[in-house]
């Protein structure tokens, strides 16, 4: 509860160092600082829930866990990382840089609200509070009409999306009589199932589905992350898809858990369809920038595997995907603002020139092709070891078989960079000078890639 109000009155804060900062550097400074001290609050936070056990303010509409702190708290820290390394990109992106730190801050309040939800209005206050923001960091660059048009398309599906979750809260509130996910659960068991309660899950997991770009429902994914100015587009592809993840989990663990005969087998298909089609056609991709892009797909299809199987591995599995992917995916995106040209060709001769930037981008792409030894590896196990765990009565072995050869395919495109900038010849162009500021970021982003894989128990100690 705290590290919900610190970050909206943070927010509030930052619009108003808008009116009387003028200086870009300074204001970018201040938010960094900001949020060390959210960090801060969300793991006073957290030692608190440890000392006095769970709340639940509003009436029981949130419950405030060790686990979902802990998520929080992570999620949180690699924000302030991501501050850290784009702070000074996100300055170049237009005049109302204030506005940005501070629509970041509320992305984060609707990210506490949907690790915290207890009921589904609750979790429809959250996505909303999430993604309005990220509407208007989509087409915060006036002077490129790509932007504009991320932007529109964002606004447009989400709003779809919202519809068709509304909807489905409608059909379950008809069939549950209440909002709330525990007591929805109590009531939903039984040998059949209220068949308005089936098409209210069917259409909450079509509408979530839009949110995580899970396949079919991905078609504005590669367009609005290319749109984007790619400061924003590293934040949407990755602490934002972490939170719409867990909000995802926490619903069909909680409340759907006893009934995932009746759903399990259509996520499957969803998530096998993700897998497939972020996959593929990621190989066919010439900007490493829409590249990434289709990757966020594909790697949607790994955490979805989280979802499937309700077990306690599962839990610990979405936060260590969670962490793992939006760090390398970060710090490949710090790597990428860096070069002129997005294309592979951009790439060509890097090592050469900067053989920093080339080694960091190298163990970046190690982890998001799930290499051993990195984070992304460590990540992959735990989802996939969760699925296994539930396969005797899922039988969902199948798709585990389909993961790794998927994931073989992956790194086809993931090396594709890489031997443009060990094994191609070229001059690449960057857009500013890589200070030294810039390499000990990178550096630091890259050692805790690093640490995930190898210490993993560090960020899933804390889950309950």
């Amino acid at each position: 509860m705290k590290a919900i109000i610190a970050t909206t009155v943070l927010g509030v804060i930052m619009m108003f160092a808008g009116l009387m900062v003028d200086n870009k550097k300074a204001i970018a400074s201040l938010a960094a600082v900001l949020f060390l001290v959210l960090l801060g609050v969300n793991i006073y936070e957290l030692s608190c829930c440890v000392a006095d056990g769970p709340q639940a303010p509003f009436g029981g509409m949130l419950r405030i866990d060790q686990t979902s702190l802990w998520f929080n708290t992570l999620m949180t820290g690699c924000s302030a990382l991501y501050i850290l390394l784009m702070g000074k990109e996100i300055q170049k992106v237009g005049i109302h840089v204030a506005e940005y730190f501070a629509l970041i801050f509320f992305i984060l309040c609707g990210l506490y609200l949907l690790s915290s939800y207890n009921t589904l209005l609750m979790l429809f206050i959250g996505i909303e509070i999430m993604s309005i923001p990220q509407y208007i960091l989509a087409g915060s660059d006036k002077r490129n009409l790509k932007s504009s048009e991320a932007s529109l398309k964002y606004f447009l599906m989400g709003a779809f999306s919202t519809g068709i979750l509304l909807m489905g809260i409608t059909l379950l509130y008809g069939a549950a009589q209440s909002f709330d996910i525990a007591r929805m659960a109590e009531v939903l068991q039984g040998p059949s199932l209220n068949p308005l309660a089936l098409a209210g899950i069917m259409f909450i997991m079509v509408a979530l589905g839009f949110k995580v770009s899970a396949a079919p429902m991905h078609t504005w994914t590669p367009d609005v992350y290319d749109g984007t100015p790619t400061p924003f587009t590293a934040y949407m592809a990755t602490i934002v898809k972490a939170g719409a993840f867990y909000a995802f989990l926490r619903l069909f663990h909680v409340a759907f858990g006893s009934l995932s005969e009746h759903w399990v087998m259509v996520l499957a298909i969803i998530t096998a369809a993700t897998l497939l089609i972020g996959n593929v056609t990621a190989v066919y991709q010439q900007s490493v920038k829409r590249m990434l892009a289709y990757s966020s797909i594909a790697q949607a299809g790994f955490m979805l595997f989280a979802v499937l199987a309700v077990n306690s591995t599962a839990s610990q599995g979405i936060i260590l995907y969670g962490v793992a992917y939006s760090v390398a995916t970060i710090g490949m995106f710090g790597v990428l603002v860096k070069i002129k040209d997005y294309t592979y060709d951009g790439f060509n001769g890097l090592a050469k020139k900067n053989p920093l930037l080339a080694f960091v981008a190298t163990i970046f792409l190690f982890s998001l092709a799930g290499i051993p030894l990195t984070g992304g590896f460590m990540a992959k196990y735990y989802v996939l070891l969760a699925v296994v765990q539930q396969a005797p009565q899922t039988h969902l072995l199948w798709l585990v078989i389909f993961a790794l050869l998927m994931a073989a395919i992956s790194v086809y495109y993931y090396f594709r960079v890489i031997i443009a900038m060990y094994f191609k010849t070229g001059e690449p162009e960057l857009t500013s000078e890589v200070t030294v500021y810039d390499k000990t970021m990178l550096v630091v982003t890259c050692a805790i890639v690093i640490l995930i894989g190898v210490m993993p128990q560090l960020f899933t100690g804390w889950v309950s």
